[in-house]
């Protein structure tokens, strides 16, 4: 009689997993059942136009290693001018008059202060010209 009381009382070390396999088919089939009766959401993808104008040529303001400022518009050919800052931002605001969209990049020689290169930023913005880049050399190998 003792064996059969302990036998009882014995732990089960089994996980009973038919329940759990219930629940998973119950879920297949409202899945199996409701994925047809789903309308696929339509996207709208954007369509790019062409322009009517090719783009602008950008204008370049130059800084010399002694701080000195040229211009160059890549537009009308690879011609230097060199200019003070009242002039530059004379011919610049005549420039975007004429052609709004028209960007502006900053070059400047490698040994010029970084500050050099803000102040001819704040400038520029300043007198409300919007597109303003810096111009950059990649290395070759």
């Amino acid at each position: 009689m003792r064996t059969n009381r302990r036998s009882k009382n014995r732990l089960m070390n089994e996980i009973n997993v038919v329940p759990y396999i219930d629940v998973m088919l119950v879920l297949l089939v409202i899945f199996m059942v409701t994925a047809p009766l789903m309308n696929p959401g339509q996207v709208d993808l954007p369509q790019v136009g062409k322009s009517l104008a090719p783009p602008v040529a950008p204008l370049e303001v130059i800084i010399k290693k002694d701080t000195t400022l040229a211009w160059r518009d890549h537009a009308k050919g690879d011609k230097e001018s060199f200019v003070s800052r009242d002039e530059l931002i004379a011919i610049l605001k005549s420039r975007q008059g004429a052609q709004a969209g028209q960007a502006v990049v900053i070059s400047a020689d490698k040994n010029v202060r970084y500050e050099e290169v803000i102040k001819v930023m704040d400038v520029l913005q300043q007198q409300q010209i919007k597109k303003i880049g810096l111009l950059i050399q990649t290395k070759t190998k």
